[in-house]
């Protein structure tokens, strides 16, 4: 994978880029909010390790504009804030995933790896999925409802391409977590449940609060056409 990393601690940056590298990883390192973003604008990543506490400008807000950008590339926030509030704030801006520090590389490496996977992508050779009246493009990465474009971080757009592959069955969140997640996320279960409201927010409450993601209580979610 081709990973950028946006660290200002040199040791932390220099001992991530060596694990990265001695697992074949291919790593650019920049060390202030400014320089990362400009690497991130300018080159495709295959992931970007961020931190949040940064010279120039902070993790929150270069992933706000990356975003903003239409920068697609899986992000994963490094913090040393452990509390639920800034996790929260970090994912609101569009970050992919999180670690708090300190962290085993092991973990750090997992989760890259997972970030990478494209496991729905283009299945079967589909590139436009269509559910009632919302679209998702496959190729360009690129959702719709009644013709109206929806912004998606990377994260919410893994999520509705599994909702629009697996249309009117229910998924657990154990199921969702495995397959946009791809790694154990046991110990923060309410991501899903997070990740479902972001969603919810921008392809149901612009058109009317028309649902189309259903909760079924002990048993997951399900993409259907109401009525439930």
């Amino acid at each position: 994978m081709n990973i950028l990393i946006i660290e200002d601690e040199q040791k932390v940056a220099s001992f991530i880029k060596k694990g990265l590298e001695e697992e074949q990883h291919v790593v650019e390192l920049a060390t202030d909010g400014l320089q990362g973003l400009q690497a991130a604008l300018s080159k495709d990543f295959d992931c970007i390790i961020l931190d949040i506490l940064l010279p120039g400008i902070n993790g929150r807000d270069l992933c706000k504009k990356l975003r903003q950008s239409q920068v697609l590339t899986p992000i994963l926030m490094l913090t040393a804030l452990q509390t639920t509030d800034d996790i929260v704030s970090g994912l609101e801006q569009g970050a992919d995933d999180y670690l708090t520090k300190p962290f085993h590389f092991r973990e750090l490496l997992a989760r890259i790896q997972a970030l990478g996977r494209r496991r729905w992508h283009k299945t079967l050779g589909e590139e436009v999925l269509r559910f009632h009246d919302l679209t998702l493009d496959t190729s360009s990465k690129t959702a719709s409802r009644q013709g109206k474009q929806i912004n998606l971080t990377a994260r919410e757009y893994g999520l509705l391409e599994l909702f629009m592959r697996h249309p009117n069955k229910v998924l657990s969140r154990a199921f969702i977590t495995d397959a946009v997640w791809g790694i154990d996320r046991s110990s923060n279960a309410n991501v899903v449940d997070v990740y479902v409201n972001y969603l919810r927010n921008k392809i149901e409450k612009p058109f009317g609060d028309a649902k189309l993601i259903h909760t079924l209580t002990g048993m997951g979610y399900v993409l259907k056409q109401d009525p439930v």
